[in-house]
């Protein structure tokens, strides 16, 4: 008898049929946690790429123009549906809404959303109740879409019942919690193949935006004089201009004259910040004027090379002295033999726009037709381009841009028509040409350089940190560089980037959208 007990004593068989009855209980409830780890996982997973597929399709239209409130709303009511599984409501789809685009927070369906001017610098930094108002875009609709750059989307938090006994373990714990989602997502707009050249806005701190100028031709056809900053021109007045640090660091003073210079700047430039590039160069005047098919120091032996091929109209009022290259303006003048597109009147006089820098629009567009085309000897016989009003012919009762009236040259095919002293608008020095039109313009980043100075961000021509852009344009170079001690360059306004400009610049773009949380 006392071996088989000593027998069963030391028999082992069956001994796991014990311990999994023992451990059972703690499998079943490690598998239920489990089950439910990747069932609440999968549900937010789902509400996250809904929060960020709403904050995208947003964020697209926050471009700073009026109405974008209103687009983003209807971009996340009509673009997104995203569907969620695993909450106590089952299998059902996130909808949003359009309560009207007017204020800067607001909700519809199962999200909410507020539009932001700024996000925090710190990706550690929430944005909360508190200090959302740091952050938050202007109540005031028509100033809150301009300054718009980013758009908070929370998605109603949603149920979630879990399947492992919460109570067994405390008789104070549930079952049940909220599973919610918040993403940020921002809308940046930046250019390629601009020159590396920045504006100071010249219409900073007047009573006409940039914007307003850019949409209205009476105002574009204002001549704009462009100082070089570092020149004898006060520093970071409206009107002058300096240079951008290129994208590859190559910031020497020949590389930003060349860049300049080419058909093709191949640079890219970001408005939510640019870096400057301080310095005087002295060159910039010979690398705007190989577009007039001037060919001056350093320039002069890229005279044949197609990367420094002037435009198809280089007209500038200048007299052949012996061969092409060796061209100059007539001096004193004889408007009635060589004229280039004249400057605005009140040069002549005293101009009222940002301390004289820019022109009233008026200027004599019968000089230069007469002188140029309706010449005493062999007038064209292609009529007068259309003036302001967009019906009548130019004259100066009814005057067009210059910008126009130069492309209209192209379009009629009269740039090789001689003036009465017989300049044409063909290139003569340079083999080559470019077949753009718009060679003989000149794009740059322009800045509120008055606001970037009052805030202790720009100091002459330097800056600390990245400079944020008010726009991107356009300007059409009117006639040839002069020399002298501020490189002055005489423009007008062509386009501007944003919710004013007339959509030239699309090509130079690159609008992009990112989730930033």
């Amino acid at each position: 008898m006392l071996r088989i007990v000593r027998a069963f004593w030391h028999d082992q068989r069956g001994i796991a049929l014990i311990l999994v009855s023992i451990m059972l209980p703690a499998i079943i409830g490690f598998s239920l946690l489990a089950i439910d780890m990747s069932r609440v996982n999968n549900l937010h997973n789902d509400l996250q790429k809904g929060a960020d597929a709403f904050a995208l399709a947003a964020a697209a239209e926050l471009d700073g123009s009026s109405g974008s409130w209103a687009r983003a709303e209807r971009a996340m009511a009509t673009l997104v549906d995203n569907e969620t599984n695993f909450s106590t409501a089952g299998r059902f789809t996130l909808t949003s809404g359009q309560p009207g685009g007017t204020q800067p927070c607001n909700n519809a369906g199962n999200i909410s959303w507020c539009f932001l001017k700024a996000i925090p610098d710190n990706d550690g930094t929430k944005i909360t109740t508190a200090n959302q108002v740091n952050y938050l875009a202007s109540a005031n609709q028509a100033v809150g879409e301009t300054e718009t750059q980013f758009i908070q989307v929370t998605v109603v938090p949603q149920g979630f019942a879990a399947i492992f006994p919460v109570s067994f373990l405390s008789s104070d714990a549930s079952n049940s919690f909220n599973v919610g989602a918040v993403a940020v997502a921002g809308f940046t707009s930046g250019v390629c193949d601009f020159t590396p050249v920045y504006i100071c806005n010249p219409y900073e701190n007047s009573t006409d935006s940039i914007y307003d100028v850019a949409a209205d031709p009476a105002k574009r056809r204002r001549l704009i004089e462009l100082r070089q900053q570092g020149g004898n021109s006060a520093q970071n007045s409206p009107g002058n201009y300096g240079f951008l640090q290129p994208p590859n660091a190559s910031g020497g003073a020949s590389a930003i004259r060349d860049m300049i210079a080419k058909t093709r700047s191949q640079a890219c430039y970001n408005s939510r910040g640019v870096l400057l590039r301080p310095g005087f160069i002295a060159t910039v005047r010979d690398a705007l004027n190989v577009r007039f098919d001037v060919y001056n120091g350093p320039m002069n032996g890229n005279r044949n090379d197609p990367d420094y091929a002037p435009g198809e109209n280089v007209r500038k009022g200048y007299q052949t002295q012996g061969n092409a290259c060796n061209a100059d303006a007539v001096s004193p003048a004889q408007p009635t033999n060589f004229q280039n597109l004249p400057r605005d009147n009140c040069f002549a006089t005293s101009c009222s726009i940002a301390n004289g820098r820019v022109g009233d629009g008026d200027w004599n567009f019968d000089q230069y037709w007469n002188t140029n085309f309706n010449t005493t000897i062999n007038p064209v016989s292609v009529p007068k381009p259309i003036g302001a009003d967009g019906i009548n012919p130019a004259s100066n009762a009814n005057q067009p841009t210059r910008y126009n009236v130069y492309r209209y040259e192209i379009s009629k095919g009269i740039v090789d028509h001689p003036s009465n002293g017989g300049e044409r608008g063909t290139p003569a020095c340079s083999t080559n040409s470019v077949s753009d039109p718009d060679r003989r313009l000149i794009y740059g980043a322009i800045l509120n350089c008055q606001a970037l100075v009052a805030a202790g961000l720009m100091t002459g021509g330097s800056s600390s940190p990245p400079l944020p852009v008010e726009a991107f344009g356009s300007f059409f170079i009117t006639e040839t560089v002069e020399s002298g001690p501020d490189q002055t360059i005489r423009v007008e306004l062509v386009d501007v980037t944003g919710r004013g400009g007339q959509g030239t610049l699309d090509n130079f773009l690159r609008d992009e959208v990112q989730l930033y949380r």
